[in-house]
């Protein structure tokens, strides 16, 4: 795919982080994150006739001003210990693509393409946030971001890019209100991760820690609401839990079909019991009682541990029901002792 790098700014918050916010201590979880980089990717069509001048100028504009905000995104990750608030900034890259929007989104290898909308990874090494900023020849474009996953979970980057899209739109009478030309949140996120997960001794983690290095397929599976309706009557029907939510159905029938395949293809059929597990990312704040506006890593993989020998009528829904439900204070208790 042909395209032109035309601009690359340093996107800095539009008020200096006050001194007494200089030190934004790592929470535990936060330190046992690895040093990548969340990637989202958002595409649209320019239906207004908006000059690729004034969106560039608006989502800069904006990013600083939400920056102010989420101002440790802003900042430099120091020896898995904190973060120096020092206004460093976020990349902000403008790119032209010699292409219309639709040659990504009709196009068969789109997970293979959508790849370069996104920040080289030049950017990404000391910096939190790397955004990407694509027009095509249609006039439609692409923002795409990395965000570190060392500050960040995915409540925390949704709360992060909903405040910037805010922002942006000028639709932030009841997010955002500016006074003084400076400009602030009425519900602010929370910065006090680390006095409910105090930080540890612990060394950086390596991004590649425990990941082995073999040939692996990827493949990505969509079901319309109709078919993850018909997937919980399903499970339902399988299971003692009458009511499985979307994700608990979806992810006993994924398992079952797994382990099915497995079978076939003749693995795990020896002596012995091969096991499983399902992980899960649990959203730890409304398990623990923090609130929703929480910033940080807040979440945690939590296994399902299944065997491939279970018999096949095995409740699936009912055992991924209470491990996740069974995460709480005791649980955190315990990750935090096993250190």
């Amino acid at each position: 795919m042909a395209q032109t790098i035309i601009t690359n700014h340093i996107v800095k918050p539009s008020s200096p982080t006050p001194l007494a916010s200089k030190i934004h201590k790592l929470s535990f979880i936060d330190q046992m994150q690895s040093p990548e980089y969340i990637p989202f990717i958002f595409l649209y069509e320019n239906n207004r006739s908006t000059s690729k001048q004034e969106i560039s100028k608006r989502l800069r504009q904006s990013l600083s001003e939400t920056l102010t905000i989420f101002y440790p995104i802003a900042g430099t990750v120091v020896q898995n210990s904190h973060v120096d608030c020092d206004d460093t900034g976020a990349e902000f890259v403008e790119a032209r693509v010699h292409a219309p929007l639709s040659h990504f989104t009709q196009n068969p290898n789109f997970e293979e393409l959508v790849m370069q909308l996104f920040p080289t990874a030049d950017g990404t090494e000391t910096r939190n946030l790397s955004v990407k900023i694509s027009f095509f020849e249609c006039g439609g474009f692409a923002v795409g971001l990395f965000l570190s996953h060392k500050l960040v979970d995915g409540s925390s980057a949704a709360a992060f890019i909903r405040a910037w899209g805010k922002t942006c739109c000028r639709e932030a009478s009841g997010i955002i209100h500016r006074s003084r030309g400076q400009t602030h949140l009425s519900v602010h996120p929370s910065f006090d991760m680390a006095l409910h997960f105090p930080p540890s001794h612990l060394p950086p983690p390596s991004m590649y820690l425990g990941v082995k290095r073999e040939k692996i397929t990827t493949g990505r599976l969509v079901f319309d609401k109709e078919k993850v309706e018909m997937i919980r009557k399903l499970e339902a029907s399988r299971s003692e839990v009458k009511d499985p939510t979307r994700v608990e159905a979806v992810s006993a029938l994924l398992w079952r079909s797994f382990v099915a395949a497995l079978i076939k293809a003749g693995t795990g059929t020896g002596t012995g019991t091969t096991l499983f597990p399902a992980v899960h990312a649990v959203n730890l704040r409304p398990r623990v009682g923090l609130p929703d506006r929480t910033f940080g890593n807040c979440s945690l993989g939590v296994p399902v541990v299944l065997s491939l020998d279970e018999d096949e009528g095995e409740d699936v829904v009912s055992r991924l029901r209470a491990t996740i439900r069974g995460v709480g204070d005791d649980f955190m208790k315990g990750v935090m002792n096993d250190e």
